[in-house]
C-alpha cells in the first residue's frame, strides 16, 4: 500500500470487491482506487491479491483467524503478578517467569525491564534506582530503627 501509515480497512476491500463484480480489471481497479484515495490508495499488489482472492471464491472482507498464542498485552495485571513473583524470588529467571504466566520471554523482559525498572545484578533482580518516594520511606525506616536502638541503648 502506497499509504502505509494506515492500513487497508475493511471499506476499502469492499471497494474491491464491488470494482471486481462489476467485471472491472485489476489495473481499472487500482486506477479508480487512486483516482479516488490519492495517495492513500492501496498498491497494485493489495488489488492484485485481493482480486485473486475474489477470483478463487473467497468473498469475505474480513481478517481469518490467525493460529498460535493469542496476543498478550501488557496489563497491569501481568506487571503486578510478574512483580510478585521477583518479590517472592529474586533470583528467578525470565525463562521461568514467562513459563509461570503462559506469555512470552521477550514480554517478560519488557516489563521487567521498562515497566518495573529492574535489571539483574549478581543473579538477583534489583531497582535500577530509587524514586523520591522510595528514598523518603528508606530515610524514615533508619530514622525510626536509630531511634529505637539509641532508646535501648539508654
Amino acid at each position: 500500500m502506497s499509504g502505509d501509515a494506515r492500513d487497508f480497512n475493511i471499506v476499502e476491500t469492499r471497494a474491491v470487491k464491488f470494482f471486481f463484480l462489476q467485471g472491472k480489471a485489476q489495473k481499472e481497479i487500482h486506477a479508480a482506487l487512486t483516482e479516488t484515495l490519492g495517495e492513500h490508495a492501496p498498491s497494485y499488489a493489495t488489488v492484485k491479491n485481493l482480486v485473486a482472492q475474489f477470483k478463487r471464491g473467497d468473498f469475505s472482507t474480513c481478517d481469518a483467524l490467525h493460529s498460535g498464542r493469542h496476543k498478550t498485552v501488557t496489563t497491569p495485571e501481568i506487571i503486578n503478578q510478574i512483580h510478585q513473583l521477583i518479590l517472592e524470588d529474586r533470583r528467578i529467571s525470565v525463562k521461568s517467569t514467562a513459563e509461570q504466566l503462559d506469555i512470552s520471554r521477550e514480554r517478560v523482559g519488557s516489563i521487567i525491564h521498562e515497566d518495573l525498572d529492574m535489571r539483574k545484578l549478581s543473579a538477583k533482580w534489583v531497582p535500577k534506582c530509587l524514586n523520591a518516594d522510595q528514598k523518603r520511606q528508606r530515610c524514615q525506616s533508619s530514622e525510626q530503627l536509630l531511634e529505637f536502638f539509641s532508646a535501648r541503648s539508654k
